[in-house]
């Protein structure tokens, strides 16, 4: 094994993804899955760190990895105040703000906190890579509307800084010297303006702006919400709840699967086509908008993320945008390999780590 050896840990509401790069190839990459009878005996996420960290080492030991070979450790970001995009350090600091809850809950902070011990017991620096709190908008991107409100920075970093640098790759150019949008088409949905290396506008894809989603509704009408919310006939966790969840294809069709939609399409269904259809219209609108951000200066369009495969969907938002810029497809959420590539350009010394203050 590769003296560059790097573990990467993923942890979602009922997964532990785990892997071991030598270089940028894994060795081995499985999904461990957790049953809700086993996360029902914790009474926080927290509770599940010795759970959660028992299941990463004996999926090592099963694997036949030995611990020793580990150079370094990378996790995905969780829950911390913004920050701009890069490789930090997992440190005290930062595993201080994951533990208040200031900033939200989330598995991603067990895995940090997993990471962290195993670097402290076997010598090695332990990473994470563009974190989902990245932030890097430009002023005008904060404005909403309403004073007292703010546009956030909410998106999948990982992946959409991951593909960015592949498409600026293939452009024979480095991630800061290019214009590009790069659209995550997953359950959520987020179309991000990267200008020389800084994603300096996207949507909110978690609760907020942008086109609708598999799971999430976007934007909406906003008086037709407020009379929804008053309307009394929908608590305010209902409501959210039709905004992330519930909303976009789940609302329209029953699904959140993108399978389904096509083979309902196949069938001849033409609901399922106009509203798969409408999806991507709504994403080429937000792609136009991006456009608009960069002045028209784009190198390249990047479609990723899962919803990326589909061959219908790409077409639809190519035969739409393909006049602003070329299209590159990348298929794929992608972030075990982006955690990966992170600590190899550390590894490598390309990119120096920052740290979490």
């Amino acid at each position: 094994m590769s003296y560059k050896s790097t573990l990467v840990l993923n942890l979602g509401s009922t997964s532990t993804k785990v892997a071991v790069f030598s270089g940028d190839k894994p060795l081995f990459k499985e999904t461990i899955r957790h049953s809700s009878e086993d996360l029902e005996k914790f009474q926080s996420i927290w509770d599940q760190q010795e759970y959660r960290k028992k299941a990463i080492l004996g999926k090592l030991e099963e694997k036949g990895i030995d611990l020793n070979s580990i150079s370094v450790i990378t996790s995905r970001g969780g829950n911390t105040r913004p920050i701009p995009g890069g490789i930090y350090v997992i440190n005290e600091n930062m595993l201080k703000d994951m533990k208040s809850g200031k900033y939200g809950t989330h598995p991603t902070n067990v895995g940090a906190l997993i990471a962290y011990q195993l670097g402290k017991e076997l010598g090695v620096p332990v990473l994470t890579v563009d974190p989902p709190v990245t932030d890097e908008f430009c002023s005008l991107a904060r404005y909403s509307g309403i004073k007292g409100i703010d546009r956030i920075s909410s998106f999948h970093a990982l992946n959409q800084k991951a593909t960015a640098r592949k498409t600026a790759a293939e452009l024979g150019k480095r991630y800061d010297e290019v214009n590009l949008i790069v659209v995550h088409l997953g359950g959520g949905i987020s179309v991000a303006a990267h200008e020389k290396g800084k994603v300096i506008d996207v949507n909110n894809a978690l609760d907020g702006d942008g086109p609708f989603s598999p799971e999430r509704a976007g934007t909406i009408p906003a008086g037709d919400l407020v009379k929804l919310c008053f309307s009394g006939k929908y608590t305010r966790d209902e409501v959210l709840k039709m905004l992330t969840g519930k909303g976009g294809l789940v609302s329209y069709l029953g699904t959140n699967s993108g399978l389904e939609v096509e083979e309902r399409i196949s069938n001849g269904d033409r609901e399922a086509l106009e509203v798969f259809e409408a999806m991507a219209y709504q994403v080429s609108k937000e792609i136009g908008a991006a456009a608009a951000v960069l002045k028209g200066c784009v190198d390249g369009i990047a479609l990723t993320g899962s919803l990326a495969y589909s061959e219908r969907l790409v077409n639809f938002i190519r035969e739409r945008v393909s006049f602003i810029s070329p299209i590159y497809v990348n298929p794929g959420e992608n972030e075990m390999e982006a955690l990966a590539e992170g600590a190899l350009r550390y590894l490598n010394g390309e990119e120096k780590p920052l740290l979490y203050e």
